[in-house]
């Protein structure tokens, strides 16, 4: 790239592509002198207007001095980038360092001017902004702190462009020209509004996708049968509203239509725009496919073919190929090896996908990322009867297969603000970016429920997926999901459990749940399961098997009109001989009362009882059905619920039509079914309520950020990383308020008295050996030791035990008062961000694993949560008369602890072990600390696509 003697080699790692305000995407790199062709293609298409807002006189072409000035660059005083679209420039910004005189200047000036050309083709698709992050990224890496821009006044979008991006800046006027300066340094603001574009432009790309205007699907047999011929069938049968046309370049000349649909030899061939492409071509064919779509004008490919990353090393690069073609044209992908999409909106009816059938329509999104495992997704929202009832479709579904392009993240932000869809269903068997998906689906769990269950979760992601080296287990990366408002589950089919429930039923008020039903043994079985899952349900309501779906109507009715009632769990057994129209009546009483109590949720457990089942999952229009000879026969007859509900009810229930959103009831197989995806809709309603208040990052007074910054610098210029020493540990610990009890060492007796007479008895010795340390069952600790004859007779015993000082390593330290011994952990993970860990000392969470996580930063409610949420914590609220431990201070501690590693990045690892909480206070008798240079957060730097 870069041939002149410049100072820097070329910045590779500065090239990135972008997805644009308009969903299309970009590529952002750094200008070399090999770009002077294009420079002045580019600059010949800009408009007269836009010339001059940048020269601020009439400027018609550049002269050759211009060309080499805008050519080369040193990388660092200099620089200048392109956003290219086919390899062609559709606008460049650039920077030059000044010094405080306005003139060019090289480091420590901090200052620098920067300047925007945007072909007036591309302006409004927001490519100045993306242009403005990368530049600003850039510059403080080269230690640019300040921009200055020159605009004139008439020049509205660009100032737009500056304000609008969230710095903190000032304005001046002078000359006739705007002079506006702006430190480059992140703000909550900047960042917010970065968030908010990354949002509009990927929820934009995805609608491209998923509701085109027209399709063009390649590789469509000329014989029936094929992955081509059968999506082309599928579009067609399931009544596409946009155009549609059949690609096969194997057509004979003549041929203008197949099954119906116009035909094509190629994409160039078709009239018009072409909005998506499905592609259906062997491998090696692919890349002429992307070419021909590029060049058409595509906006984004959905693509079927197999023999990518899946099958190899040699397919990984035939798929970094494909998404780096794909996106030299501003195109996105769906796959490859993907299963197709769908939407079943009555404005799109796409079927895009190798599923026959168009499932019904309805409020869920479901995305997955195995073919498989989304056909069986599919089945089962579709089925009416035998397991659990589909009382609601599907508003999108998506099949990511390899997921090269678009991921669930893209998704995601699609759904987010989808009017169509209430609820989420993911399966995902990786997450690429754990720090934003974790971004995104807080956000999108506090307007709808999002539910995941994750495959490969003991073994590698599948080979198709690139995904990030992370350290953490998968329990803690689950917990982490909890947190940010994720439902997760273990199976498919407790997704398509919670998902039926949470689409057609309002969340509970809380965990109190009433249980009604005509079998007293499914009754108790529900209770069981309700207790297990950490519910409060109410002794059960046995109705007997003698009764009648007005019963049923009179006991829901009360149930749900109970002030201490949050959710109700119907459990039914079939009645001997009354068939499918005993099951229809109570299916409309359940109905009707539910729906005189709109506001809590309705669940029933049915045994082998496939006619309520459908019932209860059929449309809510009470008139009868279409064909139907004998309207008593019909499963949603009015006249057959009304036989048995009283006269008030009649009315309502024989209305021709249900009202709009009314809910249908979802019915479960089998109580620990129905009572799981209750439990799981209890949580999540209540991380609502607690997302509505999070909480506060407190601030300490006597935190003393400045001097722990100046100690991290100091000990960083040392090396790379280290573990620090236990002073330095102190020093550092000490300047956010964590005090550590001193440990001297004892390398003899002698001086383990004198330690104790420095540090006062009664003292502790202990072994610090790494097969001993924190490990007072194998005897390597002596507490309470009062005075110096006892302290020399344990340093004899320890030394007999387990071999010379040398390598028991011991040391003295003042004893602590008795308490609760605690681990507070933080670790900063390359894919999950700053997690802070917490847990009992010992085997309860060495063993067990009954350790509880957060995202740093860490709120006040969240460090509550944190030392409640473990299985061991009883011990610390005065489990079996102990005295309770002082939790204010153990929360105050995780906090500290929080504040330190996220106002110092360097910190990468913090480990107080052990703690000792108090009835007053706490102790921390054990401390380490590892510093790094940090690792790079792409969530603070300029928005990008994952690099190929």
């Amino acid at each position: 790239m870069q041939t002149s003697p410049d100072r820097h080699e070329y910045p590779a790692h500065w090239e990135a592509d972008v997805v644009l305000r308009d969903g299309g995407t970009a590529r952002i790199r750094p200008i070399t002198v090999d770009d002077a062709d294009r420079l002045v293609s580019f600059y010949e298409q800009v408009s007269d207007e836009s010339k001059y807002y940048r020269f601020f006189a009439p400027y018609p072409r550049l002269s050759a001095k211009d060309v080499h000035r805008f050519t080369h660059h040193d990388f660092v005083d200099r620089v200048g980038l392109a956003a290219t679209v086919g390899g062609e420039f559709i606008a460049t910004v650039r920077y030059d360092r000044i010094g405080a005189d306005g003139t060019p200047a090289s480091a420590p000036a901090d200052e620098a001017e920067v300047a925007f050309l945007v072909q007036d083709a591309h302006q409004g698709r927001g490519v100045a902004s993306a242009l403005l992050e990368h530049i600003g990224a850039v510059a403080r890496e080269r230690g640019i702190r300040r921009f200055a821009a020159e605009v004139l006044p008439a020049n509205t979008k660009m100032i737009k462009v500056f304000t609008d991006a969230g710095y903190t800046q000032k304005r001046s006027f002078e000359d006739g020209v705007v002079r506006l300066e702006f430190d480059l340094e992140p703000t909550d603001r900047s960042l917010a509004v970065q968030y908010a574009r990354e949002h509009r432009a990927e929820a934009r790309s995805v609608q491209r996708l998923l509701a085109p205007g027209s399709v063009a699907v390649i590789g469509v047999g000329r014989s029936p049968g094929g992955v081509g011929r059968s999506v082309l069938g599928n579009i067609r049968d399931a009544g596409y509203t946009g155009r549609l046309h059949a690609v096969n370049k194997a057509l004979p000349e003549g041929q203008k239509e197949l099954d119906g649909v116009p035909a094509h030899r190629s994409v160039r061939d078709i009239d018009g725009p072409v909005d998506l492409a499905v592609v259906a071509v062997p491998a090696e064919h692919v890349p002429e496919v992307v070419t021909e779509c590029g060049e058409h004008g595509v906006q984004g490919l959905v693509v079927l073919s197999a023999g990518y990353a899946e099958s190899g090393p040699e397919g990984r690069e035939r798929q970094r190929a494909l998404v780096r073609h794909a996106r030299t044209y501003g195109m996105r992908i769906i796959g490859p090896n993907a299963f197709g999409i769908i939407n079943t909106s009555p404005r799109v009816r796409l079927n895009a996908s190798l599923a026959p059938e168009v499932p019904r329509p309805g409020r869920i999104g479901l995305f997955a990322q195995s073919g498989a495992i989304g056909i069986a997704l599919l089945s089962r929202l579709h089925r009416r009867g035998g397991g659990v009832t589909g009382v609601t479709g599907v508003s999108t579904f998506v099949s990511s297969g390899n997921r090269a392009d678009v991921s669930g993240n893209d998704v995601l932000q699609y759904w987010y603000e989808d009017p169509d869809t209430d609820v989420v269903l993911m399966y995902l068997e990786s997450i690429g970016n754990p720090r934003k998906f974790t971004r995104l689906a807080r956000r999108t769990a506090a307007a709808k429920p999002l539910v995941v269950v994750q495959g490969a979760r003991h073994g590698a992601a599948p080979q198709g997926h690139a995904v990030r080296a992370t350290r953490l287990p998968h329990a803690t990366v689950s917990a982490l999901l909890r947190q940010a408002g994720v439902i997760r589950v273990d199976t498919i089919t407790e997704l398509v459990d919670a998902g039926l429930l949470l689409a057609r039923q309002p969340l509970p008020g809380g965990p109190r749940v009433a249980i009604l039903g005509n079998s007293e043994s499914l009754g108790l079985l529900t209770y069981d399961a309700c207790l297990a899952e950490g519910l409060r349900p109410h002794p059960p309501q046995d109705l007997t098997t003698a009764a009648s779906a007005a019963d049923f109507h009179t006991a829901l009715s009360r149930a749900l009109a109970d002030d201490r009632c949050d959710a109700v769990v119907v459990t039914a057994i079939p009645a001997v001989g009354e068939g499918p129209v005993g099951d229809a009546a109570l299916a409309q009483a359940l109905r009707s009362a539910s729906a005189a109590a709109p506001a809590k949720p309705v669940l029933v457990v049915h045994v082998e009882l496939g006619g309520l089942a459908e019932a209860l999952s059929a449309a809510a229009s009470t008139a009868p059905q279409a064909g139907s000879d004998n309207p008593q026969q019909s499963a949603t007859s009015p006249i057959i619920a009304a036989e048995q509900l009283p006269a008030a009810e009649v009315a309502a229930a024989s209305s021709p039509e249900a009202p709009e959103g009314a809910h249908l009831i979802p019915a479960y197989p089998a109580a620990e079914r129905a009572v799981r995806a209750l439990g799981q809709a209890v949580a999540y309603a209540q991380w609502r309520r607690d997302a509505a208040e999070p909480g506060k990052v407190p601030e300490y007074e006597d935190i003393n950020e400045k001097g722990a910054a100046a100690l991290i610098d100091g000990l960083l210029a040392r090396g790379q990383g280290l573990t620090l020493g236990t002073d330095e540990t102190c020093d550092l610990l000490g300047h956010y308020g964590v005090q550590v009890h001193r440990a001297l060492p004892a390398p003899t007796p002698d001086a383990a008295a004198e330690a104790a007479r420095d540090l006062g008895y009664p003292v502790a010795l202990k072994a610090t050996a790494p097969h001993l340390r924190h490990r007072a069952d194998l005897g390597g600790v002596r507490l309470d030791l009062a005075d110096e004859e006892q302290l020399r007779r344990s340093y004899a015993e320890l030394t007999e035990l387990f071999g010379a000082p040398e390598e028991l390593r011991p040391v003295v330290q003042r004893m602590a008062p008795r308490g609760v011994d605690v681990v507070v952990r933080a670790v900063i993970d390359p894919a999950a961000g700053a997690v802070l860990s917490f847990g009992l000392a010992g085997a309860a969470s060495q063993l067990l694993g009954d350790t509880a996580h957060r995202l740093i930063p860490v709120t006040d409610r969240e460090a509550h949560s944190l030392v409640r949420s473990i299985r061991t914590a009883p011990l610390l609220f005065g489990w079996r008369g102990s005295a309770p431990a002082d939790t204010r201070a153990l929360e105050e501690l995780l906090l500290r602890v929080s504040r330190l590693v996220d106002d110092h990045p360097e910190v990468v690892a913090v480990t107080l072990e052990p703690v000792v909480v108090a009835a007053h206070g706490l102790s921390v008798l054990g401390a380490s600390v590892r510093l790094a240079h940090p690792p790079a957060r792409d969530d603070l730097g300029p928005r990008t696509l994952p690099a190929y």
